[in-house]
């Protein structure tokens, strides 16, 4: 039986959005990540807004595929194993897009030729939070099978690279910043995930 939950809300929401910027530059310019904008104009609403569009169909698909596997995941996670209320979700999710921007804010503010988009720091902390839950729980990465574990440092070390390689408007400081974030958040509700998760990494299982 299909239940509409939070992360479909999400995921519908983003694309229609990011459908409508990749067919109008108006919307795209109003809600892209521009630090001049915050600071000069004070348009604080684009933290969040640049999450709600991207670059093209690959990038949209990308992090909506990763939404849709993790995100019902960890609803599931969080409800049932953590016993958390329903709005924690959501308020990992919003709050995440907008923390994972600062730091880009805080070293780009007057950088008129910066622009970034993408939900990739809600994203991450969803994904780095169900690591922390289940850090062996088997993915596929271009059809290759591994831990999730093992995923999120090849993650990792992609998206150190292309921050430092820049040039595509993802800002991927971004994903960096939403990982640590959504083990944070995480580990701030539920402190025992901590020793979960250290017993889960003493027990390998794949």
């Amino acid at each position: 039986m299909f239940t509409f939950t939070v992360t479909y809300s999400i995921l519908i929401l983003t694309v229609l959005i990011s459908i409508s910027a990749f067919n109008s530059p108006r919307i795209m310019d109003d809600l892209i990540f521009w630090p001049p904008a915050i600071n000069i104009r004070h348009q604080y609403y684009r933290f969040f807004t640049c999450g709600l569009i991207h670059a093209d169909f690959l990038h949209l698909a990308f992090n909506m595929i990763t939404l849709f596997f993790f995100g019902r995941a960890l609803e599931v996670y969080y409800a049932g194993q953590l016993g958390l209320q329903s709005y924690w979700y959501p308020t990992l999710y919003v709050s995440a897009v907008i923390v994972a921007n600062i730091p880009s804010y805080l070293k780009r503010r007057d950088d008129y030729n910066y622009r970034s988009l993408g939900a990739s720091g809600g994203v991450c902390a969803i994904l780095f939070a169900v690591i922390l839950l289940r850090p062996w729980e088997k993915l596929y990465l271009y059809g290759i099978p591994m831990p999730s574990i093992v995923y999120a440092a090849l993650f990792m070390v992609y998206s150190i690279y292309m921050s430092k390689r820049g040039g595509d408007n993802v800002n991927h400081d971004a994903h960096l910043w939403g990982a640590m974030y959504g083990i944070l958040f995480t580990i701030a509700l539920r402190p025992e995930v901590i020793s979960t998760f250290v017993n889960e990494m003493q027990h390998p299982h794949f």
